[in-house]
């Protein structure tokens, strides 16, 4: 599942921060300028090759006029944060009264290199490391890990800082994840399967009327389809993601048991196939949040027993009880 509206970068390092800063700035007003003039394809002049190669001025128009519908003109863009020491963050208010990040990474010769919009993020959320409460698996049976770990390569979410360290989780038999036609929710092993709460929470967000998808199809309107997010006593909040049409059986500000039904496991949003997408979150709001590392208590993992465990790719996981 990702959250993306438009990124290309080619990251290295530049020269001393004094002139990258003057020079970022001098660009930001430009492309605040340009943008508010409707003048997009100057702006897309102001791209380098790469970004032109991967970027067509055609979906580059499309895209800043669909941002200028949505958001009207810039009002200021402040730079706020570097990122990873290179890219520079600009808090972005609108004429709507919204407010972005739009990150900007410049070259060498002064062209952009990397642009992306995203939901502003506060620097004072507290940073969730873990979860500090003990949590049991949201599920009953075993399950199939199918992206999970803190490496890219054994799950695609690290690379996303708001998902990262996220779990996609479904059930598999003889190496596979559906029965007969592939193109029928009803096929996949894990539809329909109950999803519990891991531990005691209180519900504080809940989406539902997202129709599932055909397998094989998406929903990038509605990321997240049927969701429940929960927040524990210690602030840590718990998103759970894609669940099936009209099952969720609990509303916001509900207090919940570790056990507690929350809502099935379907095919909602932003996904190809029934799954579960659970995340740790350090808000309730999963575009500003940073993601944490759920370990759960005591479960069986492969056979065996593990204690304080974090699941990684491709491991077969159940509560002992």
């Amino acid at each position: 599942m990702r959250k993306l509206v438009f990124i290309l970068s080619m990251f290295c390092a530049l020269a001393s921060f004094s002139q990258e800063k003057e020079n970022y700035t001098a660009i930001a007003s430009q492309f605040t300028d340009l943008y508010n003039a409707e003048d997009y394809k100057a702006i897309f002049n102001l791209f380098n090759a790469d970004m032109k190669n991967a970027l067509s001025i055609e979906k580059a128009e499309a895209f800043l006029a669909g941002m200028k519908a949505t958001l009207g003109d810039i009002d200021t863009m402040k730079f706020d944060k570097l990122k990873k020491g290179v890219s520079h963050i600009y808090k972005t208010t609108f004429s709507s009264e919204e407010l972005r990040d739009i990150l900007i990474y410049l070259d060498d010769e002064n062209k952009i290199g990397g642009l992306m919009v995203t939901m502003h993020k506060p620097n004072n959320l507290p940073i969730v490391e873990r979860n500090t409460t003990q949590m049991i698996l949201p599920f009953k049976e075993e399950w199939f890990v199918f992206w999970g770990g803190t490496t890219v390569d054994k799950n695609y979410h690290v690379a996303y800082e708001n998902q990262q360290y996220a779990y996609d989780i479904l059930m598999v038999k003889d190496g596979a994840s559906h029965k007969g036609d592939p193109k029928n929710n009803e096929n996949y092993y894990v539809f329909g399967k109950d999803i519990i709460a891991p531990c005691d929470a209180k519900v504080v967000k809940v989406i539902t009327g997202v129709i599932d998808n055909i397998p094989g199809e998406l929903n990038p309107e509605q990321l997240t389809g049927n969701t429940v997010v929960l927040q524990t006593e210690h602030d840590e909040y718990i998103l759970f993601a894609h669940l099936k049409e009209k099952s969720v059986v609990v509303k916001e500000g509900q207090m919940l048991k570790q056990g507690d039904l929350m809502g099935q496991c379907g095919n909602s949003g932003n996904t190809t196939e029934a799954h579960l997408h659970l995340s740790l979150q350090n808000d309730i709001d999963m575009n500003m949040s940073t993601g944490g590392k759920i370990y759960f208590d005591k479960i069986m993992v492969n056979g065996e027993i593990k204690d304080d465990y974090l699941p990684v790719k491709e491991d077969l996981v159940k509560n002992i009880n």
